[in-house]
């Protein structure tokens, strides 16, 4: 299946993907279960908890949360860059089932607050029940784009997200709505896949590769140009060597790991205009 051109029908395309992942009742690490009609196959035999080890949570952090909140998504763990303090309002983007903002609520406690925005009203039904299930009352989950965020001016500390950000049509406007709803000296700490290579068009393409979060994949330097021209400084991207194992276990046999890569990214609105 070929991919879809406008923005509107690609954020439909990966909302009724994950729609999809939602409703199961375990998860999956490879795209494929993001396309439907794969979900039920990719999903036999799946431990999401193997899956975020293998992106870098340890069994402190799968225990502190409900099996409802982990699906086994994403690329890394930005809870090891975000560096949160007690107290701070956290943002995430494309919260998904709410893994990362339970494990931020607990690092932030109830002096602090925590948001996830998504798409998908499953997977918020997902999440604000394992919030309720956790008791973490400081933690909650909104329905929105990223594009558009239902979140107020200047409002938020700390920006996560997890292989997210990829699957947007419209990378300029999530940065520029993610630098309005900093706090001026606000820090973004995500975790992305970033194109290393050129990618070919047969993953370019692909109904699987872009929901799979490889085809919407654009450059290290187009990233940085992006968050540099909507204000954010200190711009660190870093590219993870190792994720290419992983991301080739995603697509057996089409060479994703040779052109995309599993990457830190952060950056800071300043302190002043």
């Amino acid at each position: 299946m070929s991919t879809p051109q406008s923005p509107d029908a690609v954020r439909e395309t990966v909302r009724t993907a994950y729609d999809a992942v939602a409703r199961t009742s375990s998860s999956c690490c490879a795209p494929t279960c993001c396309a439907p009609s794969d979900l039920a196959e990719a999903l036999d035999g799946v431990d999401p908890k193997e899956v975020a080890q293998a992106l870098g949570y340890s069994e402190a952090d799968l225990a502190a949360v409900p099996d409802g909140a982990n699906l086994g998504l994403g690329c890394g763990n930005p809870q090891a860059i975000a560096a949160l303090s007690p107290g701070e309002t956290v943002l995430d983007l494309g919260s998904g089932p709410g893994f990362d903002c339970l494990l931020a609520g607990r690092a932030v406690g109830p002096e602090g607050k925590v948001i996830g925005v998504d798409m998908t009203p499953s997977m918020l039904e997902r999440a604000r029940a394992s919030a309720s299930e956790a008791g973490l009352d400081h933690v909650e989950f909104r329905l929105g784009t990223i594009e558009h965020l239902p979140v107020a001016d200047r409002s938020v500390d700390v920006i996560l997200s997890n292989c997210v950000v990829n699957l947007s049509p419209e990378k300029r406007a999530v940065f520029s709505e993610a630098f309005r709803v900093l706090r001026p000296g606000g820090r973004l700490a995500i975790k992305d896949i970033l194109a290393i290579g050129e990618i070919p068009p047969d993953l370019a393409g692909d109904f699987v590769a872009l929901t799979g979060c490889v085809a919407g994949a654009v450059p290290v330097a187009e990233i940085q140009q992006l968050l540099s021209e909507v204000g954010f400084t200190d711009v660190v991207v870093d590219i993870d060597a190792s994720s290419r194992e992983l991301i080739d276990s995603w697509m057996p046999g089409r060479g994703a790991g040779d052109v995309v890569a599993s990457a830190s990214i952060q950056a800071r609105r300043p302190e002043t205009a």
